[in-house]
């Protein structure tokens, strides 16, 4: 299938060791490009959650961690980044060479632009101003392997397999690790759940137009469903902390003498006369 691979002209991430990446076979992180922050993610029952920034622009940085090609098929509020359709792991997505990272920094509206991911009001969210609100707040990726080449054989000589992974030692061990492509079923058929927010929900705009530069090229996928997916959902801080998400500290309160009229280290004083 044709996809859409990234050049050096975007800005060249390294990633590894970072304690807010998410992701095993790649890893994915949001900065604030506005402050060139990282923005922290906070695990809680089960989804990964950040705070962004009302207005600010964002970058989803992603990056490979494997010795070879990987295609991420990229969503952003339940619309995929690249087609505007309403997201689906069987559409196109960008490849990333082996060991690369890159910034993917708004909605793809020709090989030479993109419009800036921004923070902003759910209500004013590219996902609900085209009638599709139900899934604001949410980034996914959905990572494929590329299929290995396949090798020519002489006639009446069998060409090699691709290697495979081995096999669990034993059939409990398989059912009690499920596979990765198991895990994005489960992940992928999850709702997005609606909470009760004190603030509007944090959605993402469509921004100014910027320049940023792909090519297409050829990827077969190893298999049709994902190897992982990566889910991470976002609202504003003051959601997340009504929400139990983030606990915030609250203010240290004065100090407080319980003996104010007597100096440390003195002793009681005779009475008068």
């Amino acid at each position: 299938m044709k996809c859409l691979t990234k050049l050096a002209a975007l800005v060249i991430v390294m990633l590894s060791g970072n304690a807010w990446a998410v992701g095993r076979m790649a890893t994915v992180t949001v900065v604030d490009r506005d402050t060139g922050s990282v923005l922290s993610t906070y695990y809680f029952r089960g989804e990964y959650w950040l705070a962004g920034r009302p207005g600010a622009h964002y970058a989803i940085e992603i990056h490979n961690r494997l010795g070879e090609r990987l295609l991420a098929v990229m969503s952003v509020d339940g619309v995929n980044v690249i087609s505007g359709a309403t997201a689906a792991w069987d559409q196109e997505g960008y490849v990333f060479a082996p060991r690369a990272g890159y910034q993917i920094t708004g909605w793809r509206k020709s090989h030479q632009e993109v419009a800036a991911f921004t923070f902003t009001a759910s209500l004013d969210s590219y996902a609900a101003r085209t009638g599709r609100p139900a899934n604001v707040g949410v980034i996914g990726v959905a990572l494929f392997r590329e299929r290995p080449p396949q090798l020519y054989a002489p006639p009446g000589v069998a060409a090699p397999e691709a290697s495979r992974e081995p096999p669990a030692s034993s059939d409990n061990a398989a059912k009690a690790a499920p596979s990765p492509e198991a895990e994005a079923r489960a992940l992928l058929k999850a709702p997005v759940a609606s909470t009760r927010t004190p603030a509007p929900r944090l959605g993402t705009g469509h921004g100014e137009r910027e320049y940023s530069y792909v090519q297409d090229t050829d990827f077969q996928r190893q298999q049709d469903e994902p190897n992982e997916v990566i889910r991470i959902r976002y609202d504003s801080l003051e959601n997340l902390v009504a929400m139990g998400i983030v606990r915030r500290p609250g203010p240290r309160p004065p100090l407080a003498s319980p003996f104010p009229a007597s100096a440390p280290g003195e002793f009681v004083p005779d009475p008068p006369g």
